[in-house]
Parts: structure tokens; sequence; C-alpha cells
């Protein structure tokens, strides 16, 4: 976790395992959105989206999405601009406990969507949801093909994060084009890790 004065952490909600739309309902209206209304989301949603990324499962830490080896070279970030009961912020989401650690305050936003490109979905999210990989957990067992494996994990995940967002009736677009040192800076995230993809979520 990036260095900050304040560390605040929040506890998310209990995420819902039993809901209301069919796999093969998700799979039909999932489409990728990139306009949102300014409405917030509530934490209750983001806490949902997040276990969907990579909550636990299981005993032994297992998550939503299938990692190689078990050995999960992916951390998810919250760059928050409007979500009801959050500060805006950069977090760090820690699957094993559930909850949100404050790694960076301030609304990044409009600072990240210029990182992307000038992409304004990424502007115009309440949230944006950020892969980050450490890619020596799966290179430490695989060698090389571990890079291959992290960007394939995240591709698991990611599919999880806009399979859950129709379920809640949320627009997501997954964004691979931004400029990674820019992102790494601002976002403040730790040195070991990468950001390898953003997920722009936000009301339709």
């Amino acid at each position: 976790m990036a260095k900050t004065d304040v560390v605040s952490t929040y506890k998310l909600p209990k995420p819902c395992i039993q809901g209301e739309f069919s796999l093969e309902h998700c799979l039909h209206q999932r489409r990728s959105v990139r306009d949102y209304r300014t409405a917030a989301l509530t934490v209750g949603e983001v806490g949902q989206l997040l276990w969907a990324a990579q909550g636990i499962t299981a005993n032994g830490g297992l998550r939503t999405a299938p990692s190689a080896g078990a050995l999960y070279p992916l951390d998810v970030y919250l760059v928050a601009g409007n979500v009801d009961g959050l500060p805006a912020g950069v977090y760090r989401y820690y699957s094993d406990q559930h909850e949100l650690v404050l790694a960076k305050s301030g609304d990044l936003r409009q600072d990240l969507a210029e990182a992307a490109l000038g992409q304004d979905c990424v502007r115009d999210s309440a949230v944006t949801i950020m892969f980050a990989a450490v890619y020596a957990r799966a290179t430490g067992k695989y060698g090389q093909r571990g890079l291959r494996y992290v960007h394939i994990e995240v591709g698991h995940a990611a599919q999880n994060v806009c399979l859950q967002a129709t379920t809640l009736g949320l627009g997501a677009v997954t964004v691979g084009a931004f400029k990674d040192e820019d992102v790494k800076r601002l976002t403040e995230i730790t040195e070991e890790h990468d950001a390898v993809y953003l997920i722009p979520v936000g009301r339709q």
C-alpha cells in the first residue's frame, strides 16, 4: 500500500451470493457502457463488484476468479469519486477481510481519464476498478509463462465485474488503453505493482 498520512479502513457489507438473475440472462444483457449518469453508487454495490473481482469463496483463500497455481498475482484498487458514504480516493481492496483501505485521498477521476488517453468514461464514472499485477508472484513459479497466466487471469476477473455490474443494473466498460507509468504515479500503487486493466462503472 502507498504511504499516506491517514489510513482509513472501510468494512464492506457482506456480499450477496444468491441473485435475482440467471447467468444466461446476464450474458445476454452484458454490454460495454461508456455513458453514465451523475448518480452515486452505494457502498453495497461497490462491495459486490469488488467481491466479484477477487472475493473469497472457499477456505484456503480461493477466489471468484481462477488463478494459475492459486498464486493470485492480482490486487484490486478502487478509484472512488461518487460513492455514498465513501470519501473520494484510491483504495486497495483486501479480499480476506472484504474491506477497503485508503491509499490516497481525493477525486482523481479527471486525472485518471487524462492518463487513459482522455477517455470520458473514466472521468464520468462513479468509480473505476483497477487491476494491478505483481508479476513476480506468477513468474517465480512459471517463469516467463507466468506473464501469460496473469493476463489470462485478469480477463477472468474483469468478466466477473462486468457480469456483476449487469446484475446490479450498472454500466461498465473495460479499458486497456492508458499510460502505464502515469496511472501508476497517479494512483501511487506500490513499486511491485503494474496497472493492467481499468473498469469504469456508473449508473446508466
